[in-house]
């Protein structure tokens, strides 16, 4: 059975497959946007992904916290650089984000040591 955040992500490829058959354009356009938004040369990737590491956390969306965790880790972010991030969203956001730490420590926890969630 895999760790709740590599489920996350199994979820999120789940649901793209699933919308992809039944609403190809949505996904499509979706999927575009994405490319391009992500496409700018301003930005690292890894500062990118700690950009987005935040607004997840902010959203409080547990399966983009695990996909752009995981993501900023595989661009050579450090835990710290991760947590800092996190902590960008509860100051723009307060308590409730502070609470989406819990997902973010779990994501970061799971995806460098293979350790299930607290």
């Amino acid at each position: 059975m895999p760790h709740a955040m590599h489920q996350r992500l199994d979820e999120i490829q789940q649901l793209l497959d699933t919308l992809g058959k039944s609403h190809p354009n949505e996904v499509g356009a979706f999927v575009n946007f994405m490319g391009k938004a992500e496409a700018g040369p301003a930005l690292s990737l890894k500062q990118k992904e700690l950009v987005n590491v935040a607004l997840s956390v902010a959203a409080q969306c547990e399966w983009c916290i695990a996909l752009h965790v995981k993501n900023a880790l595989n661009a050579g972010a450090s835990r710290d650089e991760l947590v800092e991030a996190g902590f960008l969203a509860v100051l723009m956001h307060g308590g409730p984000a502070l609470m989406y730490l819990t997902p973010l420590l779990d994501a970061v926890n799971e995806f460098t040591t293979g350790a299930t969630p607290n």
